[in-house]
């Protein structure tokens, strides 16, 4: 019996949108699907927003959703986040 271990990938960074500094916590979870992250953040009113991203040939590309234009304005920061985080941790492909 071959056993494999396959671990969560969970951070946050710091990132500065709409004028303030606000925490994005990023979660890969073990599951079936490969090249996917899930986002989250707070809103100015506290309101969680969460939101998803997929590799698509290469780069971190957030899932069309209706989402606040800082978020979208931050897309590339986020694909960078992503693979620092996984470089860091010898995942990075």
């Amino acid at each position: 019996m071959q056993i494999q271990f396959i671990r969560n990938i969970q951070f946050t960074k710091l990132v500065k949108a709409d004028g303030r500094l606000r925490e994005f916590n990023f979660r890969k979870s073990n599951g079936l699907q490969e090249g996917l992250f899930t986002v989250d953040v707070s809103d100015d009113r506290g309101n969680r927003i969460v939101f998803r991203m997929q590799k698509e040939e290469g780069v971190w590309k957030i899932i069309k959703q209706q989402l606040q234009p800082w978020i979208w304005e931050n897309e590339d920061n986020f694909h960078t986040l992503i693979e620092e985080e996984l470089e860091a941790i010898g995942m990075a492909k």
